[in-house]
C-alpha cells in the first residue's frame, strides 16, 4: 500500500466509526469551549489521564472561565496544580490567560503564528486546539499519534526528529474530513492510547486499521516507533531538613530558576552530610535545636535528573528570621509544595 500517495485517505473513516462507538467519557470532551481544551492539553502533557481527571476537575470548578484565571493570584493557581510537576505550565497558563484576556478579549485568536505565540503552546497544543475547538484541519501529533502512524508504515525514522513529525502533520491535514476535524483528531489521540498502546503489546484485533497496518501483518510491532536513546540521568543526593518550631515547620522559596524555579521547598543541601556537617549547617542559621531525627530516605525522578534526598526531622528551639515558618494546615490548604518535597513529609 502506497502511503505517500494515499496521504492517509484510507484510515479515515474506519477511524471515525471506531471514534464514535468507543470513544472514552471524559470531562473535557463534554463541550469543546477552546479555555477547557487548552487546560486539559497543557495538563495531558506528561501526565496520564486517569491522574488528570480529578485536577481537571478541580480546576474548572475553581477557576470556570478564561478571564478567572487572569485574575486568579499565582499562588492560587499553583496550588491547583500542585502534584501535577512542570510547573512552568501552570505559569504559562496564567501568563496565557492574560495575554488572551488583555490583547483578545477574552477569546483565544484562531490563526495559527497567535496560538503558536503564547507562553507554554507548542505545535501540538496549536493542533488540538485548532481542531478540537475550532474544527480546523490542523493536524496534533503527539506521542500516540507517532506511534500508531509508525507502525502502520514500519517507518523507522526517529519520532523526536522535528522534521518527521512536521511530514506526518502535513499529510494527515491533507485528509481531515470536513466538519468532522475535532473527532478525527481524537480519533487518533484515542487509538494510540487504548488500542495501540505505549507499554505492551497492542490490542490489534480490536484495531479498526489492522488491515492497512504493516506492523500488524508482519508482527513487528515490537520495533516502533524509534527513539533515539536519552542520555542516562544525572542522580544527585540532597540532605533536606524539616524543620520544627512549635506547631511550625520552615520553608523558603527556590531560586529564581532552575528546576523548581519559584516554588516553596524545604530547607536543603545539595550533598550527603554528617552528623557534625548537619550541626554547623544548623548553626549557620542561627538554630538552636533540641533534636535532630535521622527520618527516611526518598527518591524523586525527574525527567533528566534523580533526586537522592536524606531528610532530617529538627526540632527547634526557636523561630529564625531566614525562613518562613508555617503550619502544617498552611501547608495542605495554600501552600503549593512540589511532590518531591511532599514525599519529605
Amino acid at each position: 500500500m502506497n502511503y505517500k500517495n494515499e496521504q492517509y485517505q484510507w484510515i479515515v473513516e474506519p477511524l471515525l466509526n471506531w471514534y464514535k462507538k468507543n470513544a472514552r467519557v471524559l470531562p473535557w470532551r463534554e463541550n469543546a469551549d477552546p479555555y477547557r481544551v487548552w487546560v486539559s492539553e497543557i495538563m495531558l502533557q506528561q501526565t496520564r489521564v486517569d491522574a488528570v481527571i480529578a485536577y481537571f476537575n478541580r480546576f474548572m470548578e475553581a477557576l470556570p472561565t478564561i478571564q478567572d484565571l487572569a485574575n486568579a493570584e499565582e499562588a492560587v493557581v499553583l496550588k491547583l496544580w500542585e502534584g501535577l510537576g512542570y510547573y512552568s505550565r501552570a505559569r504559562n497558563l496564567k501568563k496565557t490567560a492574560e495575554i488572551v484576556c488583555n490583547e483578545y478579549g477574552g477569546n483565544f485568536p484562531t490563526e495559527y503564528k497567535e496560538l503558536l505565540s503564547l507562553p507554554g503552546i507548542g505545535k501540538y497544543t496549536v493542533g488540538s486546539i485548532s481542531s478540537i475547538a475550532f474544527g480546523l484541519p490542523r493536524a496534533a501529533v503527539d506521542g500516540n499519534v507517532l506511534r500508531v502512524i509508525t507502525r502502520l508504515e514500519e517507518n523507522s525514522r526517529d519520532i523526536m526528529d522535528e522534521k518527521f513529525r512536521r511530514e506526518i502533520a502535513e499529510q494527515l491535514e491533507k485528509v481531515y474530513p470536513t466538519g468532522q476535524c475535532s473527532e478525527f483528531t481524537q480519533s487518533l489521540m484515542e487509538l494510540g492510547a487504548m488500542i495501540c498502546v505505549p507499554n505492551g503489546a497492542p490490542k490489534c484485533e480490536e484495531c479498526p486499521l489492522k488491515e492497512g497496518c504493516r506492523a500488524h501483518q508482519n508482527n513487528t510491532w515490537e520495533q516502533y516507533p524509534v527513539k533515539k536513546e536519552k542520555p542516562k540521568r544525572k542522580k544527585i543526593d540532597k540532605t533536606v531538613f524539616l524543620l520544627h518550631c512549635g506547631n511550625e515547620m520552615a520553608i523558603e522559596k527556590g531560586e529564581d530558576t532552575g528546576l523548581l524555579a519559584g516554588l516553596w521547598k524545604f530547607p536543603n543541601v545539595e550533598q550527603k552530610m554528617k552528623k557534625a556537617e548537619i550541626e554547623e549547617w544548623l548553626s549557620e542559621q542561627s538554630l538552636k535545636p533540641v533534636s535532630i531525627e535521622k527520618a527516611k530516605k526518598v527518591k524523586h525522578i525527574f525527567t533528566h535528573i534523580e533526586w537522592h534526598m536524606q531528610c532530617y526531622v529538627v526540632q527547634c528551639k526557636e523561630k529564625n528570621k531566614k525562613f518562613n515558618w508555617v503550619s502544617e494546615g498552611d501547608l495542605e490548604e495554600t501552600i503549593a509544595l512540589p511532590t518531591a518535597y511532599k514525599k519529605c513529609l
